[in-house]
């Protein structure tokens, strides 16, 4: 009898070893959270630097126009601002699409995923179309320090937007392919972590690139 019972114990820890193989980084470690989004979160701290050391360039060069525009004389703020606010609704967006696949909604999971990624794309038309503009009035990346370290700064954070936007339309595609259950919701919020940092960082390129600029 009590061969039989370590016998069932064994089984059990044998098959918990073989289900955690399987799971392998779902499994949280000593931080209470998963490998995947635990390696997330430190890849925004790099980020972080990255943006923090850009944003430091643009700040030692934004006065320094040579014979180009200065950004006073090109920043519409109103047109940047209205592109602003459709990231930022995004965001929102991003939690709706998190909230409905933990419910196991998996049409408004599509719908919300699907929004942000066309919000994220507005907002990537915006900063062509103001890019186009600028270019027009005689601002090039090489036409003075500013306008390279202006051009590189919202370059950069425009490249993360349409990052994201790649990662939002590949959860959309594996939802309709039905490989997107409720049980891969962290993917969602993963994806959502890394949108919602380029929304912050966004908040404060524009007050520091557009809004500085004018005075405001």
């Amino acid at each position: 009898m009590v061969d039989s019972e370590v016998l069932d114990e064994q089984a059990v820890e044998a098959a918990d070893a073989s289900h955690s193989a399987k799971v392998g980084d779902h499994q949280p470690g000593s931080t209470g959270i998963s490998n995947q989004k635990l390696a997330m979160w430190a890849f925004l701290g790099s980020e972080c630097l990255l943006f923090g050391g850009l944003i430091s360039g643009y700040l030692l060069y934004r006065n320094n126009n040579q014979d180009g525009p200065a950004a006073a004389e090109i920043f519409d703020i109103p047109f940047t601002s209205v592109s602003s606010f459709v990231l930022l609704m995004s965001s929102l967006t991003m939690v709706l699409a998190l909230s409905a696949i933990t419910r196991g909604d998996h049409p408004r999971t599509r719908l919300w995923i699907l929004t942000t990624a066309l919000l994220g794309a507005v907002f990537i038309g915006g900063q062509v179309y103001e890019f186009t503009s600028f270019y027009r009035e005689g601002l090039g990346y090489t036409t003075s320090p500013f306008s390279s370290a202006f051009f590189t700064l919202t370059g950069f954070h425009g490249v993360h937007v349409s990052m994201g936007i790649v990662m939002l339309m590949s959860l959309y595609f594996s939802s309709v392919r039905g490989k997107l259950k409720t049980e891969n919701a962290e993917t969602v919020e993963i994806v959502g972590l890394y949108w919602h940092f380029v929304d912050v960082v966004w908040i404060f390129i524009f007050t520091v690139v557009y809004l500085m600029a004018k005075g405001i």
